[in-house]
């Protein structure tokens, strides 16, 4: 599994090819350093024979110890069997020290008769060599398990992350799908009204420029922001329709610096104010109704007279709270 990085990936947490090479080579002096210090106290090519034995013991415990810390995170993944993974890879972490001491140092001595002592007649020796290396297997354990849970704990922040955004994704769905029929709905209520007053002429020129308006829509897509400059056009475009039906009882005044025009706004916002204003407002040629566009130290304005209709027609109840709801 060393030369698989998929594999190691996947049962360790991290790709750790690298840490195993420094790490054995870098604990292989350590314990040299410890036990003889054989750069310091013997010539060089002995030195580095003695080094060699360090680094052999080094190999057999790290990968002994790594494959049984696989398993272990194989058979108990989860978080609550932790600790029995832990108190299993510790008893197995001093098992395996102790039978690759013991067969290790059969090994050598076999290999080097007359130079090699095992000094197994002396246990506090063999203790003071052992426990040292015991301490450092237990703290490469805990390097594994320490990078392992910041991993986990990466992971698991992304994956809620991801989950928190998936929600917010189709709340602002619901809320773009239902500002869609809020404005059909209040388009045919002005269309009932061009039918009742006006002539049949005015009434298809509104339905082929209300085409236009939802081609707008359409376009939009399924985005959360617009450009101002983009939405602006289509609440002109919105504003035009009900010129028409009102005449020159109905005052728009736009106010927008060119500078304002890249902002992101959500879209059918300014749609969504200008249309509450004459749905609420009586709009006739003794009460006219006035309505300015502006931006005001960086937020856009839409403001009117008030004149409070008696009698509002039916609504859908989105409007304001739909805004609201989609900018929070």
């Amino acid at each position: 599994m060393l030369l698989n990085k998929k594999k190691r990936i996947h049962y360790i947490g991290f790709d750790d090819f690298w840490f195993v090479i420094i790490g054995i080579i870098v604990l292989s002096f350590v314990t040299d350093y410890i036990f003889t210090n054989s750069f310091y106290k013997y010539p060089f090519a002995e030195a580095v024979i003695n080094w060699g034995v360090s680094l052999f013991f080094s190999i057999c415990d790290w990968f002994i110890i790594r494959a049984t810390f696989i398993y272990l995170r194989k058979r108990y993944p989860s978080i609550p069997e932790v600790t029995k993974r832990v108190v299993i890879t510790v008893i197995v972490l001093l098992i395996t020290i102790l039978i690759v001491d013991y067969l290790g140092n059969v090994l050598l001595s076999y290999l080097f008769t007359n130079s090699f002592n095992t000094s197994y007649n002396n246990p506090i020796e063999r203790s003071q060599v052992l426990i040292p290396i015991f301490i450092i297997s237990v703290m490469v354990i805990a390097i594994y398990e320490a990078i392992y849970f910041y991993i986990k704990l990466k992971t698991s922040i992304r994956e809620e992350e991801q989950a928190k955004q998936a929600i917010v994704e189709a709340q602002l769905d619901a809320l773009r799908n239902q500002a869609q029929p809020h404005f059909f709905f209040n388009s045919l209520n002005t269309l009932r009204d061009i039918i009742d007053q006006n002539s049949k002429n005015d009434a298809k020129e509104f339905v082929d420029k209300l085409a236009d308006i939802y081609r707008f829509i359409l376009d939009s897509g399924n985005v959360n922001l617009i450009a101002l400059g983009d939405e602006l056009n289509f609440a002109k475009a919105y504003m035009h329709i009900q010129s028409e039906r009102f005449g020159e009882n109905l005052y728009v005044h736009w106010d927008i610096p060119d500078t304002a025009m890249r902002q992101l706004v959500v879209p059918m916002s300014v749609q969504l104010l200008l249309e509450n204003a004459v749905k609420h407002n009586t709009v006739t040629s003794s009460k006219p109704l006035h309505i300015k566009i502006y931006e005001d130290q960086g937020h856009l304005v839409v403001e009117n007279n008030l004149q409070t209709k008696q009698v509002v027609k039916k609504s859908s109840g989105v409007g304001l709270n739909n805004i609201r709801q989609r900018y929070q």
